[in-house]
């Protein structure tokens, strides 16, 4: 062999080892880039999966909150109806104790007495849950009197109720009925 062909054999050699190093690393990284693709990947499943468990979590206490909803709605009287139970209670121990009375004047009385009192345990019943009567003594106020008529006085201030000819409520800030006053001009 000559020089020269030795020198091409060795140099065509030592482009061979250059490209072998060349392609292994290249190869190296393009597994390195597989790997790391179906690590990714894998990531990506269990995250989509961590998603729908938590979706349908969340989906679940959605519906579970509405019902809780409807149902508070629906059953937001109840505590109100339990404390109007005792006054049915007396309206009805009222009317059969009716039949024991003979004698009429201690029946009116004993009836004027039971109705006071189941009255009383209605008004209590009612304040207990924030209706309240509206006061007949206060000058009139359009939000919460409904005024029927007028009258001229010269011993009651102009605005002031004179007359009240049916009692109005209140929940709590806001009118259930209207109080029908007579006002003084």
């Amino acid at each position: 062999m000559s020089q020269e062909n030795k020198e091409e054999l060795q140099s065509e050699t030592q482009v061979t080892k250059e490209e072998t190093p060349q392609t292994n690393e290249a190869a190296a990284e393009a597994e390195a880039i597989e790997n790391e693709f179906d690590l990714l990947q894998g990531e990506m499943t269990s995250l989509k999966d961590k998603y729908a468990r938590v979706h349908a979590d969340f989906e679940n206490i959605k519906k579970r909150l509405e019902k809780e909803k409807y149902t508070a709605v629906e059953y937001a009287n109840e505590k109100f109806a339990k404390d109007l139970i005792p006054v049915m209670d007396a309206l009805h121990m009222a009317l059969s104790s009716t039949a024991s009375i003979v004698d009429s004047a201690e029946h009116l009385e004993k009836l004027k007495e039971g109705i006071e009192l189941t009255l009383k345990q209605l008004t209590t019943a009612l304040e207990k849950h924030g209706v309240t009567m509206v006061a007949h003594d206060a000058p009139f106020d359009p939000n919460i009197h409904n005024a029927i008529q007028s009258v001229d006085s010269d011993i009651i201030d102009t605005g002031q109720i004179v007359q009240t000819f049916q009692t109005g409520y209140k929940y709590k800030d806001r009118p259930l009925r209207e109080a029908m006053v007579v006002v003084a001009n």
